[in-house]
């Protein structure tokens, strides 16, 4: 009885063992094929070469944004402040004599601001009127842009000897200030004078712009005397020595 079903047991178990092995083969190849629109099983991650030379780091002005603080403005001593420091649009703190001439800052400027303090006499009463006031104006620059303001500011210079303003002229003259940052200039305004109903005394009257390039930014204080009077030259000389520490010690 045996024997009668042996043949029949190994011819299905032979079969049985092809169909394994077509299954086998069918399941191998599924899985070394890729499917459709899907990445290569086999694909490595994509790494930089080692021999690419690296990229230039961006330029300051491309890669951080340059804040000026108020704390980089001078402040005047209590004996002198006849009112606090107040922000002012640097279009309105920039003097203008024949032109623009300190305006051009150029395509390397990377920020400006402006303030202004009010000044009085010191051991004035405080009902008295200010004796003037000082705009500040702050350039950043990139590169050699602060080298550059200056060298355009005094070319600017040589052809503005004088200006209208008002129906006077005002003559101009500028000089080094020694002792200044890294460089500066003393530019004095002088024209006729007059009194407080507009007509003129005979005498003259004057006021006082000074800039001064620390480092990579440049300033530039406007002396303007009270209602047309004169500035007062030994406080714009204390103000632009002290402003000139100030920006450097922010710098730092």
């Amino acid at each position: 009885m045996m024997s009668r079903y042996t043949p029949l047991s190994m011819a299905r178990t032979r079969r049985a063992l092809a169909l394994l092995g077509t299954v086998a083969l069918t399941a191998a190849c599924t899985a070394t094929e890729d499917s459709p629109g899907s990445a290569p099983a086999t694909t490595a991650p994509v790494t930089a070469s080692a021999s690419a030379p690296p990229t230039d780091p961006p330029s300051p002005s491309a890669s951080t944004r340059v804040t000026i603080p108020t704390s980089a403005f001078v402040e005047l001593p209590a004996e002198l402040r006849k009112s606090p420091r107040r922000t002012t649009p640097v279009e309105e703190a920039l003097p203008k004599l024949c032109g623009n001439e300190f305006g051009t800052g150029g395509r390397q400027v990377t920020a400006s601001a402006a303030m202004t303090v009010t000044y009085q006499k010191a051991g004035e009463p405080s009902s008295n009127v200010p004796q003037g006031m000082i705009h500040q104006t702050i350039f950043t620059f990139d590169g050699d842009g602060a080298a550059g303001y200056l060298s355009r500011l005094r070319t600017a210079l040589q052809t503005c000897p004088s200006y209208d303003q008002s129906g006077s002229r005002v003559t101009v003259k500028s000089k080094a200030l020694p002792g200044v940052g890294d460089e500066a200039l003393l530019l004095t305004r002088t024209w006729p004078e007059t009194s407080l109903n507009g007509e003129r005394t005979g005498g003259t009257a004057s006021s006082q712009i000074a800039v001064a390039r620390v480092d990579s930014a440049v300033t530039v204080f406007d002396d303007q005397g009270w209602e047309g009077t004169s500035g007062n030259p030994a406080i714009l000389d204390r103000v632009v020595r002290d402003g000139v520490g100030t920006i450097d010690a922010w710098q730092r």
